[in-house]
């Protein structure tokens, strides 16, 4: 078997473009539906992308840790990781362009994507170290049904909790309590504390792909195409009870999620892995630095939004405002094509790294 799984490489860069494409729209008033979130129940394509970043972050750790072993220079190797992914997420939350550079204590966000990454990342990778396929399975199993539970049973200060967006939602409380002012929305953040719980399930499912990935099994695509079905069918007979929900990362969500990585993974594989075609190398080139070029992208939006450039307008505001909106293009058209071409500038930049051997490991 070949060492480097190609698909594997193909779909985190692609993932990590698609973050880029739907984070940078021209302005947020104009957005085709498929690229917003979901209000609150229910889920668009836009909300497939980070679960999936988080799924094949679970199929990386098979093939970097699988020859590990669980000793302290394997937990510091993690630990010190998992503390650049929290720290640079940090940093993204409380960098201001003026002076003194950091935002207020209140207004700065805890929470937030890298963060996710890397909390998850920890998690994931010493249960891995230290349990078999079996054992992460029942442990799999006991987070998605304890969230359900917890959520929608365990009775709210003496009445019955709710998976609305509410104050008796058991997630929006301890988000509120935990947090307080430092969340992204005032009553709940979409990476929140307990949430975080059944994503590092979603980064589970990963590695049991992973370990598909490794065995040597015949027609591996088939059994992902398979496993991805049974999860997305099985999602959707939760969601009758369980709301799928990005905002809750609901374990109907997780499951339906998972399920649509394992499909679109086995066809990627089968088609570069087993059938050899050559395609999709940009997104390799980007899942190489894909840390780095999501960090990049969100640190220089967040410098286009602050740097003011005319009549109170924002870099970012008056480059979309004096390029890309014409007469002859609809609004979202407009915003699209903005999108495109910022995630194309760092597709670009992915492939000159890659060129000249540059490789950021966070």
């Amino acid at each position: 078997m070949k060492e480097r799984i190609i698909s594997v490489d193909i779909f985190r860069g692609l993932t990590i473009a698609l973050m880029i494409l739907v984070n940078t729209p021209g302005t947020w008033e104009f957005v085709y539906p498929p690229l917003r979130h979901a209000e609150w129940h229910g889920y668009t394509p836009t909300d497939l992308v980070f679960p999936f970043f988080l799924f094949i972050v679970g199929t990386s750790i098979v093939f970097a840790y699988r020859n590990k072993e669980p000793n302290m220079a394997t937990y510091r190797k993690i630990s010190v990781r998992t503390l650049k992914l929290i720290g640079l997420g940090l940093f993204l939350g409380a960098f201001t362009i003026t002076l003194p550079f950091i935002k207020e204590f209140s207004e700065i966000r805890f929470p937030g994507v890298l963060q996710r990454i890397g909390v998850v990342f920890f998690f994931a990778a010493i249960l891995f170290l230290n349990a078999n396929w079996k054992i992460l399975l029942g442990i799999c199993i006991a987070i998605l049904v304890g969230y359900w539970v917890w959520l929608g049973f365990v009775p709210f200060d003496g009445g019955a909790p709710t998976f609305d967006r509410a104050p008796n939602n058991w997630a929006n409380y301890i988000d509120l309590q935990v947090f307080g002012t430092h969340m992204y929305k005032e009553d709940y953040d979409p990476e929140g504390l307990l949430s975080t719980l059944p994503s590092i399930a979603s980064s589970l499912l990963g590695i049991f792909t992973g370990l598909i990935l490794i065995s040597k099994r015949p027609r591996k695509e088939v059994i992902m195409l398979m496993l991805g079905i049974f999860m997305v069918v099985m999602g959707y007979l939760w969601d009758t009870v369980f709301p799928i929900n990005k905002a809750l990362w609901s374990s109907s969500f997780v499951l339906v999620t998972a399920g649509w990585a394992n499909i679109f993974l086995a066809l990627i594989y089968y088609l570069t892995d087993v059938k050899g075609f050559q395609f999709g190398s940009i997104f390799k080139y980007t899942g190489a630095n894909a840390i780095t070029i999501y960090f990049l992208s969100s640190f220089i939006t967040k410098l286009f939004y602050s740097i003011e450039v005319a009549d109170g307008m924002s870099l970012h505001g008056w480059l979309y405002a004096n390029i890309y909106v014409q007469s002859f293009l609809s609004g979202e058209m407009s915003s699209l094509l903005y999108g495109l071409t910022v995630t194309g500038f760092y597709l670009l930049l992915a492939w000159y790294m890659y060129r000249r051997k540059i490789f950021i490991k966070v």
